[in-house]
């Protein structure tokens, strides 16, 4: 081999300048003088051809302007771990310019020589990587473990380590990293790009106390993950975003544990394949982003009921994909421990103009939730969106057979189909009334809103506000109008209003449910606001 070029240089990662790549030739070409490397790189735009030259092909890439040529000189092969981690805290021999030249140390003009300085700055640097808990040597050209055993007397108390973006080119160089550090707890190996065990090997113990891995970037498929799993017996949480894993398999006996699993920016074939990862006992929060799914289904339960799969899911993305019918986020209302959703940027929130609608919908949708996009949903929200959809889709559930009456009530299986809550909704707040859906008609027109004087009889400091309100408009929603009126929470507000028809009475407005039409308010009475 030439010099400057490893012995195992083959397959090895390099960097030139700030690309990165795959050595895939080491030799001579032909018509050329001395040996050079073929290089398949991360960027094709940094390539010049698919690993041919002059009719020859050298090596293979998988994009047709891939790879090029470089000399080995070119070509930075990296550095061990200690060298990085000593690189990037100031603690190697170059960087000790306390101690002057040599052994050192100048007053002024004057020169003293200390005996045995050489090794006290050694021994100080010893107890300064022994502090070291937290340790990331991002972009420092990381290629090996280095000696056997070094890292473990040098760096003992290392809990974090982030080796992402470096140059290891295989699984087992973070194997030989990790297993010199005890207690090791998270890991950040992304942007490797690096060879994973084919087959099952022998089981390391490196990873006995790893609660955090993310391999982003590293080209792992699933299979290769299940297998390498199998030395991961406490893992809480593992990041595989960008990896193109497209098929799943079924982690019968690995991952266990594995409360949080990022799958985001891999083209998954279909919806189904997160069936295969449904029985992850601990799984807590799954995140899907722009994973190309279009639906999601739980088969094994009917309209509502709940799911037997992913049995402790609270927090699910699935934003930045391809859902466009409502029946998917029909299907989340199954998952029994949801709490929070992220599903932005799906073709299912076009249907709905109106974003306040919109979200009103989800809410109404799915019982448990209780965060949207990160915003709480708040108790009184929560109602309002309920209330609502229960009239918005009232005339629907009366022509589809649902009926006040429970012997009467047949809606048709097309009805549950669409809206599979609804029948919880009407057990929650009452079957809507044919007379409470008629009243809803347009709310533009001025011969439907009425004038109103809104008055605190209990707070004279707050003055009298008019207001025009449509007389469609329910009792739960003049509350919320007043809650922001007034700054004060609507749950607590109890209304009433007074007439010059009833002199000196007061009407209660009791039925949160009920339009004001329904209490006969007209046009220069006074709602009259207590809390």
């Amino acid at each position: 081999m030439a010099a400057g070029v490893p012995p195992d240089a083959l397959g090895r990662r390099v960097s030139c300048g700030t690309d990165y790549g795959t050595v895939r030739y080491v030799g001579s070409v032909s018509r050329t003088a001395g040996i050079w490397l073929g290089v398949e790189w991360d960027d094709p735009q940094r390539g010049k051809h698919d690993g041919s030259y002059e009719g020859t092909q050298y090596f293979k890439c998988r994009h047709p302007r891939g790879g090029s040529f470089i000399r080995p000189n070119k070509a930075n092969f990296g550095v061990d771990f200690l060298t990085a981690v000593k690189d990037r805290y100031g603690l190697n021999d170059k960087q000790d310019v306390q101690y002057g030249a040599g052994n050192t140390v100048v007053f002024g003009t004057k020169t003293v020589e200390f005996i045995g300085m050489d090794s006290v700055a050694e021994q100080q640097r010893q107890v300064q990587l022994n502090k070291l808990v937290d340790i990331s040597v991002r972009e420092c050209a990381v290629s090996h473990a280095g000696q056997e055993e070094e890292i473990g007397r040098t760096c003992a108390n290392m809990r974090h380590i982030n080796l992402s973006k470096n140059l290891i080119s295989s699984w087992e160089t973070v194997i030989a990293i990790a297993s010199q550090v005890q207690s090791l707890q998270t890991l950040n190996v992304s942007e490797n790009r690096m060879r994973f065990p084919s087959t099952s090997t022998f089981i390391s113990s490196a990873f006995s106390n790893l609660k955090i891995l993310a391999l982003n970037q590293t080209e792992i498929t699933w299979t290769e993950v299940l297998l390498c799993a199998q030395g991961w017996p406490v893992l809480e949480e593992l990041y595989l975003s960008s990896n193109n894993i497209t098929v799943l398999e079924r982690p019968d006996t690995v991952l266990q544990t594995l409360k949080l699993l990022d799958l985001s920016d891999n083209q998954l074939l279909d919806g189904d394949q997160l069936h295969l990862i449904a029985q992850l006992p601990r799984l807590e929060q799954l995140i899907l982003r722009n994973t190309g799914i279009s639906s999601i289904h739980f088969p094994d339960a009917g309209f509502g009921c709940k799911t037997k799969m992913f049995p402790s899911l609270k927090r699910l993305a699935i934003n930045d994909n391809k859902i466009s019918q409502w029946s998917s986020i029909n299907e989340l209302d199954k998952l029994p421990s949801l709490r929070a959703l992220q599903c932005n940027n799906n073709p299912f929130m076009d249907t709905e103009k109106n974003p306040e609608t919109l979200i009103q919908l989800i809410i109404a949708k799915i019982s448990q939730l209780e965060v949207l996009n990160n915003c709480e949903i708040l108790p009184a929200e929560r109602r309002g969106a309920e209330l609502d959809y229960r009239k918005i889709f009232g005339k629907d559930w009366l022509e589809a057979g649902g009926h006040w009456n429970p012997e009467k009530n047949k809606p048709s299986e097309e009805f549950l189909a669409a809206h599979p809550r609804y029948p919880a909704l009407c057990l929650k707040y009452g079957a809507p009334e044919e007379g409470e859906l008629k009243g809803q008609q347009p709310l533009t027109l001025k011969n439907q809103l009425l004038t109103l004087t809104i008055k605190c009889p209990e707070k004279p400091e707050q003055k009298p506000v008019e207001k025009k309100l449509p007389e469609s408009m329910t009792i739960q929603k003049v509350k919320g109008l007043l809650y922001r009126l007034l700054k004060i929470p609507g749950s607590e507000l109890k209304l009433s209003y007074e007439s010059s028809k009833l002199e000196g009475k007061e009407v209660e407005l009791d039925n949160d449910l009920k339009p004001l039409q329904f209490y006969s308010i007209e046009s220069g009475d006074c709602v009259l606001v207590r809390w």
